[in-house]
């Protein structure tokens, strides 16, 4: 499954990194697995309680063995050194993106988003229909939604949705 597995093809990390005053949105580097996949998982059971949590918790260990192989950005505080949110990509397939539940409505994923369209003329993502919190960001970030359909993992209906420049 997309969303939980971060089935990605190996892709070249890019050496890129932004920085502003005490935030730096970079690549991710082996030390912040532990961080990124703890807030993979309170963020996927917090922002979809209608899936059982044990749906994601099973999915841990396979989603940690795989993630190093994607496109991941980091947003870190320069100041705490602390990760506080993270974009993984494939290709131009956005397969999660999540920011502590303390740091959200903040800017962080916009930032982390602004930063994926920098690099990519065109992404798409799936987002469960009843994640609107989820729906209404993308749509403020000029998403439209191409089709929908239900992931077969979790019989949930979900939408898919693109954005190009």
């Amino acid at each position: 499954n997309r969303k939980t597995a971060f089935s990605f093809t190996p892709t070249p990390i890019v050496s890129l990194t932004i920085c502003r005053g005490y935030i730096m949105i970079r690549a991710v580097k082996e030390n912040d697995l532990s961080a990124v996949m703890q807030i993979w998982l309170d963020i996927n059971i917090k922002a979809h309680s209608f899936i059982s949590k044990h749906y994601w918790m099973d999915n841990y260990d396979m989603v940690k063995k795989i993630l190093p192989q994607a496109e991941i950005y980091v947003y870190e505080n320069n100041g705490t050194k602390e990760i506080e949110g993270f974009i993984g990509l494939t290709d131009n397939y956005i397969a999660g993106l999540f920011v502590k539940e303390d740091m959200q409505s903040k800017g962080i994923g916009k930032q982390l988003l602004n930063y994926a369209k920098g690099i990519k003329s065109n992404m798409y993502l799936s987002v469960y229909n009843k994640n609107i919190r989820a729906i209404q960001f993308y749509q403020r970030e000029q998403f439209v939604v191409q089709s929908e359909n239900t992931d077969d993992n979790t019989n949930e209906k979900e939408l898919v949705m693109a954005w190009s420049r």
